[in-house]
């Protein structure tokens, strides 16, 4: 096993694994080019076997989850191993199912501490845009006019799937100035939203998918997602998107919008 603090080192020693599956990698390829970009802390550790990585663990931020790539079994229980070995605490572990699943076991036996499975994402990517139901309004890159209103549709959206907001302002302000964050717009009012991560490898990760609730019920969250997709994917881009599996409305929404499901990932909290 290779540990780094160094996104950089990561990149340029593991690159060529992780841009081999760039839909299956993009979560963590997305987040090392952001944490490059913006000097942000991290813990990343690379399994090599015969000078080849097989499979990358990042931790960031420090008091996040660590997510995982795909690995085979030996690989994920070797690294849970090393990991532990090494004394570093993990809250958690996300990843594709059957890699969280061996890790988190390992970890508990190593540890000594409980491994509770506590959500259930599908990966889906866009092959064919569907035609869906006209809904009244139009796509609109959000602007600085919209700066409250995304912070606060964000914080809301944090607040919904239970993951921390403390750092939301900061991601609104580096999403609107890289012209990440975009709303369904009827009568001229904001409706919906949808962010639109960097592409990575000419992969984009749609997420932060948010209607208020007196809004909802009137597909404005569909045309949103399908409106951003279809633009991107007619820029030559591969889009995908996580959902939560407990959500069945929004699997049902993604596949009539022309996603189709890649691979089923789980989160594990570690006590």
């Amino acid at each position: 096993m290779l540990f780094s603090e160094d996104p950089a080192f990561v990149l340029s020693r593991a690159g060529v694994f992780l841009s081999s599956q760039p839909v299956l990698h993009n979560l963590i390829l997305s987040i090392l080019h952001a944490r490059v970009a913006h000097g942000e802390p991290g813990r990343y550790w690379m399994a090599i076997q015969r000078d080849d990585i097989v499979g990358v663990v990042i931790q960031s931020p420090l008091t996040f989850p660590a997510t995982l790539t795909p690995m085979e079994r030996p690989v994920s229980i070797a690294m849970a191993d090393a990991i532990a070995e090494a004394n570093f605490a993990l809250p958690g572990v996300s990843g594709e199912a059957a890699t969280a699943a061996t890790f988190a076991g390992q970890w508990s036996e190593r540890t000594k501490s409980a491994a509770t499975p506590f959500q259930g994402n599908r990966l889906y990517e866009l092959l064919e845009v569907a035609d869906i139901p006209n809904v009244e309004g139009k796509l609109r890159q959000a602007g600085p006019q919209d700066r409250s209103l995304m912070i606060l549709w964000s914080r809301a959206f944090q607040n919904e799937i239970g993951e921390p907001a403390d750092d939301i302002e900061l991601r609104v302000e580096r999403g609107l100035a890289a012209g990440h964050l975009w709303v369904w717009d009827r009568r001229e009012e904001a409706v919906s939203m949808v962010v639109g991560r960097e592409p990575v490898e000419g992969v984009i990760r749609l997420s932060g998918v948010y209607t208020p609730d007196e809004k909802r019920k009137h597909g404005y969250a569909a045309a949103c997602v399908r409106a951003l997709s279809k633009k991107l994917g007619d820029a030559g881009h591969r889009c995908i998107l996580y959902t939560d599996l407990a959500n069945p409305t929004s699997n049902s929404i993604y596949r009539r919008i022309g996603y189709r499901a890649l691979a089923d990932a789980l989160r594990y909290r570690f006590k």
